[in-house]
């Protein structure tokens, strides 16, 4: 449905109903989801670590929770951790992974021609929740860390990824989907190369007792469309996130296969074996697990209907002149169109496109308060220009052909008057 006239200076302003086209940032709550959350909220309130029959009850409903994501991910119920998000997950396991076996490498003799620190392995496109404390991990000399390029489209190559193995590495980190561009990665394909990897290892008598690299990857957008079977996916350590699958804020999980091991970040009361202290928010635990089974169990048709309406819209904005799609033109999520605009601020499209009522976003919404452009459009290879008039539109269940339309109709005249106020005018001879 259409927002309704008003004296915007832009134009048509921000009404209600407005359009959404943000999923990619957070999904509303589902209805079933909060019905399901709901009885935990105040009759059944109780702390999951006490022994009387309110904890227990809680205790209860936090198992159930845990065995069902479990069932969904193929995975066994102890290898399921529930974190407050999917940044915590993310830096569960690319910060504990290093630490934890860096006093090992510290005290063994290391392989001629290693650095003796723990060397990890991921891409240029990664989440912040993933780049920036490995990073930081860098700076502090803690680890050797390798960032492997991607190509126009932001695709990793897994013929890369395993030449990148060292001796010491200790963790490799490649997401499942991108959040900002929707370019799928082949994580099967890096899982079976790994595999390859750790048998010629024990075969030449390299490799003792556990399994290195361990291989971890954020599945937080490709929750709702791919399947997330972490034995086909050949997996370690997988992120998933309740806000990008219509349920609740601040909740998570992080899968860990048996054997693998962490150096804990949250300590205190032992809960989650241990891993992760704090008392479980056991509403939100619920709602994931609810959240996570309606996903899973409508991901094809869901997955089928927006990919007709992405479609759509991407050949809508293209038709706009100098446009770029950004990403995989197939090997994309089916809610996801990343358009860069050239000549235009995206950020000023973004504002003119909220007062029309339609909300979308220039990348990903933990970078919104920076101006600086997207790093994985510039890992593409796109100019710093013209990734600043990328805007990215994700599409989700409310979505419908009439809103899609309404877009394609309010664009072009959104992008000219922009390109009317300003300075630059590039030749799309550099981005042919």
């Amino acid at each position: 449905m259409t927002p309704t006239p008003s004296s915007s200076p832009f134009g048509r302003g921000r009404a209600n109903p407005v359009i959404y086209l943000d999923h990619a940032a957070t999904t509303p709550l589902d209805a079933r989801v909060l019905k399901a959350m709901q009885p935990y909220f105040s009759d059944a309130y109780g702390n999951p670590s006490s022994f009387h029959t309110l904890g227990m009850r809680a205790k209860e409903a936090v198992t159930e929770s845990r065995i069902r994501i479990a069932k969904l991910l193929n995975a066994h119920e102890d290898e399921i951790l529930f974190t407050s998000g999917g940044t915590e997950s993310d830096n569960m396991a690319v910060l504990g992974v290093p630490r934890y076996f860096a006093e090992k490498l510290r005290t063994q003799n290391s392989e001629p021609g290693t650095s003796g620190l723990p060397h990890v392995i991921t891409s240029a496109i990664e989440h912040h929740a993933v780049l920036e404390p490995l990073i930081w991990l860098q700076r502090r000399k803690e680890i050797e860390l390798t960032v492997v390029d991607v190509d126009r489209y932001g695709v990793v190559d897994s013929k890369v990824v395993a030449a990148a193995i060292k001796p010491t590495t200790v963790l490799i980190s490649v997401m499942m989907a991108n959040n900002e561009i929707g370019t799928i990665e082949p994580i099967a394909d890096i899982g079976r190369a790994l595999l390859k990897y750790r048998t010629l290892r024990q075969a030449q008598g390299m490799e003792k007792g556990t399994a290195l690299p361990y291989f971890h990857t954020d599945a937080c957008q490709a929750t709702g469309f791919l399947e997330i079977d972490v034995e086909k996916l050949h997996v370690d350590l997988l992120t998933l996130n309740g806000s990008k699958i219509y349920g609740p804020k601040g909740v998570g999980a992080l899968y860990v296969r048996r054997g693998v091991k962490f150096q804990a970040l949250m300590i205190g009361g032992g809960q989650e074996k241990n891993l992760r202290s704090g008392t479980e928010n056991v509403p939100a635990i619920v709602g994931l697990a609810k959240a996570l089974e309606l996903a899973q169990a409508d991901r094809e048709r869901e997955s089928a209907r927006l990919t007709e309406l992405r479609d759509r819209l991407v050949k809508g904005l293209l038709a706009i002149p100098k446009t770029i799609l950004n990403g995989h033109p197939t090997e994309r999520l089916p809610n996801s169109a990343n358009v860069s605009f050239i000549d235009i601020e995206g950020e000023a499209a973004v504002l003119y496109l909220d007062a029309e009522g339609v909300m979308a976003s220039t990348g990903s919404a933990c970078a919104s308060a920076s101006l600086d452009p997207s790093h994985v459009i510039l890992a593409t290879g796109l100019s710093y220009e013209a990734a600043h008039g990328s805007i990215r539109f994700t599409l989700g269940h409310s979505t419908t052909k009439k809103e899609v339309d309404y877009v394609l109709k309010i664009m072009p005249g959104i992008v000219e008057r922009l390109r009317m106020m300003s300075p630059v005018n590039l030749d799309m001879k550099y981005f042919s």
